[in-house]
């Protein structure tokens, strides 16, 4: 079974609007109450996805989830026509695009039962984000339905805040082999949150039937969640042997470093210092919520956003990486432009399944003519422009429920709907 990386990005949904609504994602909140654009944003995402595909890099896609959430809405006595503002939004909200937070994955090499293991996050710190597990959880089971190959887990139950793999990283001397599985929790961020409690971290592990002994817990940075890095994968991200990380990302980066190198030696620490990256710069350019990936020719590449790019003290340290002997030999910018005014990056836009494709449920593996249909689709049924005070507007809301029923039907998924 030949073991590949897979990015399966999530598509970002008709009802994707900036109503400013995640304490600590410093995008997410100076944007909010201006108007989103659902379509562009969207097809902004399938080009991600088909640039990644010309890579040589393997895809795959999420659904959006149904929204408004009725449900959700119905268990707290109320309704979109009825519901406070704060409410109303919440059970609108897109943010499942960002599919790095959608569960935590083991591949089949790190698990003592020899199965890859996924692990719905509960993503219970924000009101938006924590009624998405039941629809990705249903995602998860039909995606990754084949029982000898993957085991599916549902969410870490309250009160323990999990995030997904947002906040967990994997070294590996490839992706196809047994690798150290790094949980990196918070314990406080100032005025902001920490989202990933180390009772979670710890209880994904064992479900995830992990060897503690290629198994680490590290404790985010508390001034990199008060800098506005609500997820580590903002201030750091790994790939087969190297980490790639910003000088402040762990509150004690010495002892991490060499606890890691302890339990693998060959890994390389790439770090950026905070005097020529600050934390500041590192959050604005979202230089760390980027894909570092392996292409086939077995160099590494980064694929950043055009923010960083922009930014020059960013950029003149990537470059000066590339030109040297560093590990990163490729930088490839993407225009996800409304992600990133919402608050997530390319990485925030994927989850990463080490596992034989042939394995999965093949309706959710990209490839060129069905990302071509998927924009024609988008194109045709996804909202132009949403401002927050049409949330609750019906005709609003009937289109984008509209429109994710035509994507499913195009997807040949309308089982999930």
């Amino acid at each position: 079974m030949a073991l590949v990386e897979i990015n399966f990005d999530g598509i970002i949904g008709p009802s994707h609007n900036y109503a400013g609504l995640s304490p600590g994602n410093i995008a997410s909140a100076n944007n909010a109450g201006a108007v989103s654009q659902p379509r562009a944003a969207a097809l902004q995402g399938i080009e991600k996805m088909r640039a990644n595909l010309r890579l040589g890099l393997a895809q795959g896609f999420f659904m959006p989830l149904d929204r408004p959430n009725r449900a959700w809405l119905a268990a707290l006595a109320t309704d979109m026509g009825h519901a406070d503002p704060h409410i109303r939004a919440a059970a609108f909200s897109a943010s499942a695009m960002w599919a790095a937070n959608a569960a935590t994955v083991s591949p089949a090499p790190d698990a003592q039962d020899g199965k890859c293991h996924l692990s719905a996050a509960n993503l219970l710190t924000m009101a938006h984000r924590s009624h998405e597990w039941t629809g990705t959880l249903a995602q998860l089971r039909l995606a990754f339905a084949d029982q000898r190959h993957f085991a599916v887990h549902g969410p870490v139950p309250p009160p323990f805040g999990d995030e997904g793999a947002a906040n967990f990283m994997r070294l590996c001397p490839s992706h196809g082999e047994a690798g150290l599985e790094i949980f990196v929790y918070g314990k406080a961020g100032g005025p902001f949150p920490a989202r990933q409690h180390i009772e979670s971290s710890k209880a994904i592990a064992r479900a995830h039937r992990l060897d503690p002994e290629r198994t680490l817990f590290i404790q985010q940075s508390e001034a990199a969640i008060a800098a506005g890095a609500f997820h580590n994968d903002v201030v750091a991200v790994a790939n087969e042997r190297v980490l790639f990380t910003h000088e402040q990302a762990f509150e004690d980066p010495e002892a991490a470093y060499a606890a890691i190198k302890a339990k693998m030696p060959e890994a390389e620490i790439v770090v950026v210092p905070a005097d020529r990256v600050s934390l500041a710069d590192a959050v604005q350019s979202y230089l760390f919520n980027a894909q570092l990936v392996t292409l086939p020719s077995g160099e590494m590449a980064l694929i950043l956003p055009t923010e960083a790019q922009a930014n020059p003290h960013v950029w003149g340290w990537l470059e000066e990486h590339v030109a040297g002997n560093g590990p990163i030999r490729r930088l490839v910018p993407v225009d996800v432009r409304q992600s990133m005014a919402n608050g997530g990056g390319p990485a925030c836009l994927r989850l990463r399944v080490v596992a034989d494709p042939a394995t999965i449920d093949q309706r959710f593996i990209a490839d060129e003519g069905k990302l071509d249909r998927m924009a024609e689709m988008i194109a045709v049924h996804w909202p132009d422009a949403i401002a927050p005070d049409q949330l609750g507007d019906p005709g609003l809301i009937e289109q984008v429920q509209r429109a994710r029923l035509a994507l499913l039907e195009t997807c040949g998924l309308s089982e999930l709907a």
